[in-house]
């Protein structure tokens, strides 16, 4: 391990996340092939067939990203949103006081 590897947090150095990436992968593969020892009743019949839990789980996850994704197109500001340099469109000074006078009466 380098020194700039031991400057970084522990769970984004390389050599962490690739870690953690195969201990993922060989705890989800135990998982789904638990299901070959361990009998699963299904409620509706299909829910019981081999790795639905991981297939399903999978599908919703990429369903939730496309969906944050479409959702994020359709809610996107445009990059100068916020800038500063635009015009604003205040009115006359002059006409605030005018309505402050009048809410009294």
């Amino acid at each position: 391990m380098n020194n700039d590897e031991k400057q970084l947090h522990w769970l984004v150095r390389p050599s962490t996340v690739r870690k953690l990436w195969i201990g993922s992968s060989v705890v989800l593969t135990l998982v789904v092939l638990a299901q070959t020892v361990i009998y699963v009743k299904g409620y509706f019949g299909f829910d019981a067939w081999f790795g639905f839990g991981a297939i399903y789980g999978f599908v919703s996850c990429l369903v939730m990203v496309l969906m944050a994704k479409l959702l994020g197109l359709v809610l996107k500001r445009p990059l100068d949103y916020y800038d500063e340099t635009q015009p604003h469109t205040n009115p006359d000074p002059s006409q605030n006081k005018i309505k402050e006078s009048n809410n009294g009466i």
